[in-house]
């Protein structure tokens, strides 16, 4: 995989991995197979992957703690990005943590359970549900998160789920070195934001690459998969590559069939007659 882009100061493979599906149904508990999650992760950094998504609240705890058996100690050029601003009860319900005590809590317990000194990024991610963000001040947060970024726990830090308006009072506070929001094939309403981006050198991170809750259906979709010889998901992820050069893809899966499927979807190259089939899904 050759593809590269900038995530701050880094340069990674346009084609990362996330981690959440490694823990347990409803993103708690242990994985169902331990000993092929940790292949997936060893697997994924083997074939090139050097940006790994991840979090201390998925699982809680689990999917962190699995990447440091895993793949500790790290290659030089591996990113690891982190998110807060959530955390777990005891039956794996999803709460609010914004708190500032919180937010450091959660700051120090990732560097923990990865076993690093500082952290690559950390997303301060708004809001906990796939209906899309809602306007409101980051800049308690942000505060926050710009101490412990001076304090040196912290190298890059992102916002997560959030609007322009947001972006634009973050970006006000501190330097915003990528965004991940909901973003796929059939819902685009970040197609304006992410030109703004590529323009600026922000990374753009979509989540729900493939659908999330409800996997990408498309009679298009379909078509060009099948005239590629390719599989619908491996069509959405490269058409998210082709989307634009700051969009940086870290589909997730506890699979390593689905594993090389979605890395190999980075050597498809979608025609323009294809492109505009599959640009006509969200219209």
């Amino acid at each position: 995989m050759t593809d590269t882009a900038k995530l701050g100061s880094f340069t990674v493979g346009r084609m990362g991995y996330g981690a959440m599906q490694l823990a347990g149904p409803g993103v708690f508990g242990p994985p169902r197979d331990r000993v092929t999650a940790l292949a997936v992760l060893r697997e994924a950094v083997a074939s090139g992957v050097n940006h790994i998504d991840t979090s201390d609240y998925y699982g809680p705890y689990v999917v962190n703690e699995l990447i440091a058996e895993a793949l500790h100690p790290y290659p030089d050029d591996l990113v690891l990005v982190t998110k807060i601003g959530a955390r777990r009860d005891d039956k794996g319900g999803w709460h609010p943590a914004f708190g500032a005590d919180e937010m450091t809590a959660a700051v120090h317990d990732n560097l923990r359970r990865l076993k690093r000194d500082t952290l690559d990024v950390v997303n301060l991610r708004m809001m906990f549900s796939p209906h899309g963000p809602a306007e409101g001040s980051l800049e308690a947060e942000l505060t926050t998160l710009a101490e412990l970024q001076q304090q040196g726990l912290i190298k890059h830090l992102g916002i997560s789920n959030v609007t322009s308006a947001q972006l634009a009072e973050a970006r006000s506070m501190a330097e915003i070195v990528c965004v991940q929001n909901a973003y796929n094939l059939a819902h685009r309403s970040d197609d304006t934001l992410i030109d703004e981006l590529a323009a600026a050198g922000i990374a753009y991170v979509p989540f729900f690459p493939l659908g999330g809750f409800n996997p990408l259906q498309s009679a298009a979709l379909d078509g060009v998969a099948t005239d590629l010889g390719a599989t619908p998901m491996q069509v959405a992820l490269a058409w998210l590559l082709q989307r634009a050069p700051n969009v940086l893809l870290i589909p997730g899966t506890s699979s390593l069939a689905h594993l090389r499927e979605n890395l190999a979807a980075a050597e498809l190259v979608l025609s323009a007659e294809a492109i505009e089939r599959l640009d006509a899904v969200a219209g």
